[in-house]
Protein backbone atom coordinates (compact mmCIF):
# COMPACT_ATOMS: atom_id res chain seq x y z
CA UNK A 1 0.00 0.00 0.00
CA UNK A 2 1.30 3.43 -0.86
CA UNK A 3 -0.40 6.99 0.82
CA UNK A 4 1.15 10.34 -0.74
CA UNK A 5 -0.18 11.89 2.38
CA UNK A 6 0.04 15.91 2.16
CA UNK A 7 -0.73 18.84 4.92
CA UNK A 8 -3.08 21.83 3.50
CA UNK A 9 -5.39 24.35 4.95
CA UNK A 10 -8.66 23.11 3.20
CA UNK A 11 -9.62 20.29 0.48
CA UNK A 12 -12.47 19.00 -1.37
CA UNK A 13 -13.37 16.54 -4.40
CA UNK A 14 -15.79 16.83 -6.65
CA UNK A 15 -17.34 14.03 -9.12
CA UNK A 16 -19.08 15.52 -12.35
CA UNK A 17 -19.06 18.89 -10.72
CA UNK A 18 -20.87 18.08 -7.31
CA UNK A 19 -19.03 18.63 -4.52
CA UNK A 20 -18.40 14.40 -2.48
CA UNK A 21 -15.85 15.52 0.06
CA UNK A 22 -14.64 18.51 1.41
CA UNK A 23 -12.52 19.57 4.90
CA UNK A 24 -11.06 22.44 6.25
CA UNK A 25 -7.48 22.30 7.81
CA UNK A 26 -5.75 18.30 8.00
CA UNK A 27 -4.45 16.20 5.66
CA UNK A 28 -5.18 14.96 1.84
CA UNK A 29 -4.32 11.13 1.44
CA UNK A 30 -3.90 9.46 -1.83
CA UNK A 31 -4.05 5.89 -1.61
CA UNK A 32 -3.10 3.22 -3.28
CA UNK A 33 -3.49 -0.33 -2.99
CA UNK A 34 -1.65 -3.53 -4.90
CA UNK A 35 -2.20 -6.80 -4.90
CA UNK A 36 -1.08 -8.88 -1.72
CA UNK A 37 -2.38 -5.28 0.71
CA UNK A 38 -4.14 -6.47 3.71
CA UNK A 39 -5.07 -5.89 7.44
CA UNK A 40 -1.11 -5.45 8.37
CA UNK A 41 -0.49 -2.70 5.79
CA UNK A 42 -4.02 -1.23 6.77
CA UNK A 43 -2.92 -0.44 9.98
CA UNK A 44 0.32 0.55 9.60
CA UNK A 45 -0.94 3.24 7.26
CA UNK A 46 -3.47 3.96 9.66
CA UNK A 47 -1.47 4.98 12.25
CA UNK A 48 1.57 6.75 10.30
CA UNK A 49 -1.27 8.82 8.68
CA UNK A 50 -3.21 9.84 12.63
CA UNK A 51 0.28 9.75 14.30
CA UNK A 52 2.89 11.56 11.75
CA UNK A 53 4.20 14.78 13.30
CA UNK A 54 3.81 16.99 10.35
CA UNK A 55 1.18 19.73 11.12
CA UNK A 56 2.44 22.68 12.72
CA UNK A 57 4.12 22.91 16.18
CA UNK A 58 5.31 19.02 15.02
CA UNK A 59 1.78 18.00 15.96
CA UNK A 60 0.00 15.33 14.44
CA UNK A 61 -3.76 15.67 12.78
CA UNK A 62 -5.14 13.80 15.76
CA UNK A 63 -3.49 16.18 18.00
CA UNK A 64 -5.19 19.52 16.36
CA UNK A 65 -8.66 17.62 15.64
CA UNK A 66 -7.94 17.87 12.12
CA UNK A 67 -9.36 16.28 9.12
CA UNK A 68 -8.56 13.61 6.57
CA UNK A 69 -9.65 13.83 3.12
CA UNK A 70 -9.11 10.35 1.59
CA UNK A 71 -8.90 9.32 -2.45
CA UNK A 72 -8.23 6.21 -3.69
CA UNK A 73 -5.75 6.61 -6.65
CA UNK A 74 -4.62 3.36 -8.83
CA UNK A 75 -2.21 5.61 -10.13
CA UNK A 76 0.65 5.56 -7.75
CA UNK A 77 1.46 2.07 -8.88
CA UNK A 78 1.78 3.10 -11.88
CA UNK A 79 5.10 1.46 -13.15
CA UNK A 80 7.13 3.64 -15.97
CA UNK A 81 10.44 2.82 -16.41
CA UNK A 82 10.14 0.98 -19.91
CA UNK A 83 8.80 3.03 -22.66
CA UNK A 84 5.67 6.22 -22.59
CA UNK A 85 2.90 4.45 -21.21
CA UNK A 86 2.75 3.33 -17.86
CA UNK A 87 1.21 0.18 -17.05
CA UNK A 88 -0.96 -0.40 -13.87
CA UNK A 89 -0.20 -4.27 -12.96
CA UNK A 90 0.82 -3.62 -9.94
CA UNK A 91 -2.22 -1.88 -8.73
CA UNK A 92 -4.72 -4.12 -7.67
CA UNK A 93 -8.11 -4.28 -9.41
CA UNK A 94 -11.68 -1.97 -7.79
CA UNK A 95 -13.26 -5.33 -6.42
CA UNK A 96 -10.38 -5.84 -4.15
CA UNK A 97 -8.45 -2.17 -3.50
CA UNK A 98 -12.16 -0.78 -2.51
CA UNK A 99 -12.79 -2.76 0.82
CA UNK A 100 -9.20 -2.05 1.39
CA UNK A 101 -9.54 1.59 1.11
CA UNK A 102 -12.90 1.72 2.97
CA UNK A 103 -10.74 -0.49 5.97
CA UNK A 104 -8.52 2.73 5.65
CA UNK A 105 -11.33 5.11 6.04
CA UNK A 106 -12.65 3.06 8.79
CA UNK A 107 -9.38 2.89 10.91
CA UNK A 108 -9.29 6.86 10.81
CA UNK A 109 -12.94 7.05 12.12
CA UNK A 110 -12.03 4.80 14.82
CA UNK A 111 -9.25 6.43 15.67
CA UNK A 112 -11.54 9.53 16.26
CA UNK A 113 -10.87 11.37 12.83
CA UNK A 114 -13.41 13.88 10.82
CA UNK A 115 -12.86 11.79 7.32
CA UNK A 116 -14.34 12.80 4.02
CA UNK A 117 -13.76 10.75 0.83
CA UNK A 118 -13.73 10.79 -3.07
CA UNK A 119 -15.86 8.45 -4.83
CA UNK A 120 -14.29 5.23 -5.65
CA UNK A 121 -13.50 4.87 -9.29
CA UNK A 122 -14.90 7.95 -10.41
CA UNK A 123 -13.09 10.73 -12.71
CA UNK A 124 -12.80 13.12 -9.51
CA UNK A 125 -11.21 16.68 -9.33
CA UNK A 126 -9.44 17.11 -6.45
CA UNK A 127 -8.95 21.34 -5.13
CA UNK A 128 -6.67 21.35 -2.15
CA UNK A 129 -4.56 24.13 -0.75
CA UNK A 130 -1.01 22.18 0.61
CA UNK A 131 0.30 23.83 3.74
CA UNK A 132 4.09 24.45 3.27
CA UNK A 133 3.97 22.36 1.50
CA UNK A 134 4.19 19.93 3.06
CA UNK A 135 4.29 16.21 1.01
CA UNK A 136 5.32 12.54 2.54
CA UNK A 137 5.05 9.47 1.01
CA UNK A 138 3.92 6.19 2.86
CA UNK A 139 4.78 2.64 1.79
CA UNK A 140 3.43 -0.33 3.61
Amino acid sequence: MRAVVQRVTSARVRVEGEVVGEIGPGLVVLVGVTHDDGPEQVGFIVRKIADLRIMREEQSVTDIGGQVLVVSQFTLYGESRKGRRPTWNAAAPGPVAEPIVDQVVAGLRARGLTVATGRFGADMAVDLTNDGPVTILLEA
